[in-house]
């Protein structure tokens, strides 16, 4: 059975640690199950791959309304979550997680904590969300903000357009902000 540890550093964060079932022919191992994550808000309704090229910088990234479940599938990568949940007892934390295909982890990610990752080698990541691609809660985090003060394991990371103008957390604007209402 799969060992799960609710992060200390963030609030509602999981890190899901599943069996692997390995022989001469290679491995198995269930990278998602509904009752890993009891009370965590609605069903994952749909599954997202993220192919990057090693050196790429994906975030940070967040929601208001949705939960992300990572793992990571080919490859090694930084994950970077930052909780940006206003009056949440982690507001302001950093967690940093490196996940490796070859040692299976789950993350669970809920509403309003950025989140983005780091490919450390050429990456294959899938993850589920809670609800379908909404444009009004796709929202941004500047990666390189000092208040999240990350180490991605980049020196010149490769960023979208969309990942080079995204506000520092001071800057966001009020009305987008999270707040420890949400759900976890």
């Amino acid at each position: 059975m799969a060992s799960i540890v609710d992060s200390d550093r963030i609030a509602g964060v999981r890190l899901i640690v599943p069996e692997v079932f390995s022989d001469d022919r290679g491995f198995f191992v269930e990278t998602f199950r509904r009752q890993w994550l009891p009370g965590c808000g609605h069903e994952m309704l749909q599954a997202n791959r993220a192919q990057r090229s090693a050196g790429s910088l994906v975030g940070l990234h967040y929601h208001l309304h949705q939960a992300d479940y990572f793992h990571l599938i080919v490859g090694r990568a930084r994950l970077v979550l930052h909780d940006l949940r206003l009056g949440s007892p982690t507001d302001g934390n950093t967690l940093s997680v490196d996940m490796a295909a070859e040692e299976p982890l789950g993350v669970y990610i809920p509403p309003g904590v950025a989140h983005g990752f780091s490919a450390l080698t050429d990456v294959v990541l899938t993850y589920l969300v809670d609800g379908y691609y909404n444009p009004a809660d796709e929202l941004g985090l500047a990666w390189d903000d000092p208040a999240v003060d990350a180490d991605w394991g980049l020196t010149s990371p490769l960023l979208s357009e969309r990942d080079r103008v995204n506000p520092r957390r001071g800057a966001i604007d009020p009305a987008l902000m999270p707040h420890s209402g949400l759900r976890t």
